[in-house]
């Protein structure tokens, strides 16, 4: 693995975090689902494109790329998380696909090949740089001349209703600052954040479109509150309280997630800010 400088988030996606992805790669492919296609869409990839995908973490987004690439594409994923890349190579080989391949590295300093990609993709991958305009000028030399980009990251905290849910547990749980821009999931969830980021990497034509999907989080209240409590950012506020707390805390969130149960299991709105960009022609 080449030099990593945004070590924290490494340490976190080579961690509990990471692990937790992988171990649960279908659950968490299931909450994102809902977001592939219009991905897809604004990134028009076609045969024979040659495409990067940032933060891909167990890989389904850069499959999908491959498949719309086929037979003279192909696609690389580029992330810093050795477990998810595991279980990433894992199912390319187990669906036999020859024009995939991955990285493990970041973003702000991989080398990656310059002017080489037609197109680049990330679906939430792109919100953890320490150093976000270092990556995104590292990202635009890779395209080639002319190139597109098609990238989400999370929108405003107060649209995604898993985070409504756990904010119940405001008198439980220390939850003071979490959702909150910064560095993290919602870094850029500021309208305009990364609209002004990519322009300053060079980028030209950048368009910004506010998105919302649903996403399942499990098939019961009970089973989706304790998902949640047990992925990263969950687990680590539960580490900061009593034994008894979190059984109050897991009662509490399994009641505040129940009216969202249905016959197609229990599903969550989440929002996103869907940026499209092309880099100059030469």
């Amino acid at each position: 693995m080449h030099a990593i400088v945004n070590t924290a988030q490494a340490q976190a996606w080579n961690g509990y975090e990471g692990a937790h992805w992988a171990a649960h790669q279908d659950r968490w492919d299931a909450v994102n689902a809902g977001f592939d296609q219009p991905l897809l869409d604004a990134a028009v990839i076609t045969p024979g494109d040659h495409v990067l995908d940032i933060g891909c973490g167990a890989g389904a987004t850069t499959l999908l790329a491959a498949r719309a690439a086929a037979p003279h594409g192909s696609a690389l994923g580029l992330d810093l998380s050795g477990p998810m890349l595991q279980r990433a190579r894992a199912g390319a080989e187990g669906a036999d696909f020859a024009n995939v391949r991955f990285e493990q590295g970041d973003a702000q300093v991989h080398p990656l090949p310059r002017s080489t990609f037609d197109v680049v993709i990330s679906r939430f991958g792109i919100m953890f740089f320490s150093d976000p305009a270092a990556a995104f000028a590292n990202i635009a030399a890779a395209l080639r001349p002319g190139g597109r980009a098609a990238l989400l990251c999370a929108a405003e905290p107060e649209g995604n209703q898993w985070l409504t849910a756990l904010a119940t547990l405001a008198d439980l749980l220390p939850l003071d600052g979490f959702g909150k821009p910064g560095p993290g999931m919602f870094s850029l969830a500021p309208p305009g954040a990364a609209t002004a980021l990519l322009k300053q990497a060079g980028f030209q034509n950048v368009r910004t479109e506010h998105v919302t999907a649903y996403g399942s989080w499990g098939h019961t209240a009970a089973e989706a509150a304790d998902f949640l409590l047990n992925s990263g950012p969950g687990r680590h506020l539960l580490t900061q309280t009593t034994p008894s707390t979190a059984t109050r805390a897991q009662a509490r969130l399994t009641d505040a997630l129940r009216p969202h149960e249905g016959d197609a299991g229990l599903r969550l709105r989440s929002t996103g800010w869907l940026l499209t960009a092309t880099t100059p022609e030469a």
